[in-house]
């Protein structure tokens, strides 16, 4: 791995979030409306497993940045299941009256909370049941705010549903871990990326991906390769780049599973995004008896390789994903953790090299979180939550009487993490 010297991370604090339970999810969002966002920690039951179904929701437990316990609904479970495939909960005004909204799957119906007190707002139940793998808003039906909402089980099958919880229509097929929704032809609905195939708003299949593998672990929307249109990239068993059409633009086989990607602009001396992703080239679980390893790469906006990095310590279970706004005037870094092999969550630049280093073990999530116009870090396990900065910045003045926006990225949270980039 190439290094320089890494940039200076302050650590603007340090909560204790063990009142959650063990094995949660994180979602970020201004939950109270005070201009600073708040920590959803998701406890899954002690069904959630890979393996396993149902997925639901457990326990859901809200803190402020200042460590305080704002409010938790259900009964923390020490025997909760792991972060082995998605958690049904997203955090979004699903509404559209200017407050965040908790949509989870609880006790085998769809809830809807009130993101500032976890009061009951309206409960609905599941169009199947098996409906629960993940939440997907989606605009759908063409209204001027998202409230649709796409459920699906673990890999077969997809419903589409408004606002009023009233079926659309459902599909089946290869659908992926978590489809990616985005009005690619500009007429006010969403389609829906879901696994392979390309899906209108009404559920009509427009196209597929070709000669592909396993299934399509995640998904991304951006204009890579500055045409003015945006293009589909997809990581399943190889990566590859569509349009908007369905020609396929490029396939890069350099990896064996491409299992996360992340689009940027990482490297601005070169044309359009590049595509970071994460080949997990050894699984552990294969019943070989195989010690895992995975490794980094970087493509140009042409698919072509630019690195791909020399692995020296164990690990295989690593997540990609893209930070913006680190620092002011900074490129895109790719953010890396769940290394493994005593590599700690990352900031890697365009070049390979580690800009910023994280010196906590757990899973991550990033945002705005204080309304600043620069990206914060959280790196958080069973016990403590530490949010780290490019700056020293006082979280206890920072509130304010505007809430934040709740961007796209936060509402689509997912293990699988997508995404998309507009200009």
């Amino acid at each position: 791995m190439k290094t320089k010297e890494t940039q200076s991370v302050y650590p603007l604090a340090k909560v204790d979030i063990s009142a959650a339970g063990p094995r949660c999810k994180m979602l970020i969002g201004d939950l109270n409306g005070d201009g600073r966002a708040e920590m959803l920690l998701v406890q899954p039951d002690n069904r959630q497993d890979v393996r396993y179904i149902p997925h639901q929701v457990q326990c859901l437990t809200a803190f402020d940045m200042d460590g305080k316990l704002l409010w938790q609904v259900g009964t923390p479970d020490p025997d909760a299941g792991s972060q082995g495939s998605d958690y049904p909960a997203q955090v979004y005004d699903i509404d559209d009256d200017g407050a965040l909204e908790v949509l989870c799957v609880m006790d085998g119906r769809f809830h809807i909370l009130e993101g500032s007190t976890g009061t009951v707002k309206s409960i609905y139940d599941l169009p199947a049941e098996h409906a629960h793998d993940c939440i997907i808003i989606a605009n759908l039906t063409g209204q001027d705010h998202a409230s649709d909402i796409i459920l699906k089980d673990r890999y077969h099958q997809l419903w589409a549903l408004d606002k009023d919880f009233n079926l659309l229509w459902t599909h089946k097929g290869n659908v992926g871990h978590y489809p990616w929704v985005h009005d690619l032809h500009g007429n006010g609905q969403d389609q829906v990326m879901a696994g392979y195939d390309l899906l209108d708003a009404k559920g009509n299949l427009l196209w597929s991906c070709h000669d592909l593998d396993d299934h399509a672990d995640c998904i991304w929307v951006g204009d890579v390769n500055g045409d003015g249109y945006p293009e589909l990239v997809v990581g399943g068993s190889v990566t590859v780049m569509y349009d908007r059409d369905g020609q396929e633009l490029w396939r890069y086989d350099g990896s064996i599973e491409s299992q996360h990607l992340a689009l940027g602009r990482f490297r601005p001396d070169l044309p359009g995004l590049q595509v970071a992703g994460l080949d997990r080239m050894i699984r552990e679980d294969d019943g070989k008896g195989l010690k895992g390893k995975d490794a980094l790469f970087l493509l140009d906006s042409d698919g072509e390789e630019l690195w791909k990095e020399e692995r020296t310590t164990d690990g295989w279970l690593t997540i990609v994903e893209a930070v913006s706004s680190w620092q002011a005037g900074a490129p895109d870094y790719i953010l890396a953790y769940r290394r493994g092999g005593g590599v700690y969550p990352a900031l890697y630049d365009g070049h390979m090299r580690v800009v910023a280093e994280f010196k906590e073990e757990g899973y991550a999530v990033h945002g705005d979180l204080l309304g600043c116009g620069r990206e914060q870090v959280v790196i958080y396990n069973d016990e403590t939550a530490t949010i780290f900065s490019s700056e020293w910045l006082d979280i206890s003045t920072c509130a304010s009487e505007k809430s934040l926006p709740q961007p796209k990225r936060l509402y689509s949270s997912t293990m699988y993490p997508g995404g998309e980039i507009t200009v």
